[in-house]
Order: C-alpha cells, then structure tokens, then sequence
C-alpha cells in the first residue's frame, strides 16, 4: 500500500522513525508531506535514509504568513533532490482566515507554476476554497496531481477528474455520519482514487481521536472496499497502481 499523503517527520510525531519501520515491514510506502521549508528539507533527508519515503515538498496555507519570497528561491535548489515526487502540501485554507487570501492565491499560483515547469504533480488542499482552487488549476492549466483529504461535492469531484486528478480519501470515510464522503466514493471510479491518512490527523475508526499513521491506511482501504462492493485486495492494488502512475513510483 502507499499512503499518498501523510506528515510523518519529527516535528509531528515523536514515534516517526518507528512508524516508518514498522511499515516498511508491512510494506507500506509513504509520500510524506511538507508544509514549509524546514519540513521540506526534513522530509527530503527521511526519503534518503528510508527507502519506503518518498517526498512532497512545499510551502503551504498554515504558513504562508511568514513566507517570503526567498523560500520559493529555496524551494526551487530543493527540488532538485532525489525522490521528490510531488509539490505538496499546497492550496488554499479559507476555514480558519480569508484576512490573508491574495498571500494565499500568490504562492498557490506560484508553486503550481514551479510544479509545471519541473513537471511534478501537485497535492492540492481545498477547505472552504474549492471553487477558487478548482478555477486557479483550470486557469493555469494543471492537470496532474491529487485533491488531498477530498471533502467536496460529488460534481465538484468530477470536474478535479476531468483536469486529471485523482481524489484523496482519508479517515473521514470510515466516520458514521460521513455521507457526502460516502457518495463520492461510490460514484467516482476507483481509478481516480487515492488512499491517504494525513497523518498525525484524522485517524479512522476504530482508531479514532488516537494519533493516526500510516499502517491505518487498511481501515480505509476497507471502508472503500465496502462501498463500492469490492475486495480489499481488489482497491489496494488499483489504488497503488494509480499512486505510482501519478508519482513516476
């Protein structure tokens, strides 16, 4: 299995390195994500240490108050690091504050431009800001990456698919109430689907309100097994297939 999306580095989870073995023992790879310059350059030293790590660097909304524009200059030397497979964690945030949308859009839009011009995909998170996010990708002609942590509508869904990107399913799927989830993945293909665990956060059930990892991702690979009435062996291995298509695995 793949985790496609998690932020298993030091500054998260105190146990990190252990997690990283213990699922290299069960096979279970992961793209970890970054959130700013510093995270970017801890993430890039696991993916050389471990080899079931691989990384995403970037510079996203829960820090783009401090950004400045030397990081995008650093953020591009980092780039050309072994085992960079994506730009990420990056997108707009509109939940927590718009006071600093146009700083928001500004760096999305420049990152996306970084992603196009070394021909990564991106791993977009869209809270409160989907139609903005989706208009940017549209406009700026990206169409390679994932829609991180997908809480949107299902037609919403199918225009991201339409750009060319697949749709990131975490833990919020195994969660009782959790029916606009439930009716994406069940109406999109499984192609277009990415297994994803976010971790620290998010941890599905039975593990809920623990901190999560990435050996939960099998309570979700089970919960999309049952919606969509297949096996589980039947989504890990078209889920993998798809992350290692997006991500030159």
């Amino acid at each position: 299995m793949i985790d496609t999306h998690c932020h298993v580095y030091e500054e998260e989870m105190s146990d990190y390195k252990d997690i990283i073995e213990e699922c290299d023992k069960q096979d279970i790879s992961m793209i970890v994500n970054a959130v700013d310059i510093e995270s970017s350059k801890d993430i890039i030293s696991l993916s050389k240490t471990y080899k079931n790590v691989y990384a995403a660097i970037g510079l996203n909304y829960d820090t783009i108050d401090r950004v400045e524009e030397k990081d995008l200059i650093e953020l591009e030397k980092l780039i050309k690091n072994e085992k960079i497979v994506a730009i990420g964690e990056i997108g707009l945030d509109y939940y927590w504050t718009k006071d600093n949308k146009d700083k928001q859009i500004k760096y999305f839009k420049a990152q996306l431009k970084l992603a196009k011009e070394y021909d990564l995909p991106v791993i977009v998170h869209a809270r409160e800001s989907v139609q903005d996010v989706y208009d940017i990708l549209k406009e700026m002609d990206i169409h390679k990456g994932s829609m991180h942590c997908y809480s949107g509508s299902l037609e919403m869904a199918r225009e991201f698919i339409k750009l060319g990107f697949k749709i990131g399913i975490d833990g919020p799927i195994t969660y009782k109430n959790n029916k606009k989830g439930v009716e994406v993945v069940k109406n999109i293909d499984l192609k277009d689907i990415l297994l994803e665990t976010d971790s620290p956060y998010l941890s599905p059930e039975p593990n809920r309100g623990k901190q999560n990892s990435p050996l939960n991702l099998k309570y979700i690979a089970k919960k999309i097994a049952d919606i969509k009435e297949l096996t589980e062996d039947e989504v890990i291995e078209i889920t993998t297939n798809n992350a290692k298509e997006l991500y030159n695995l």
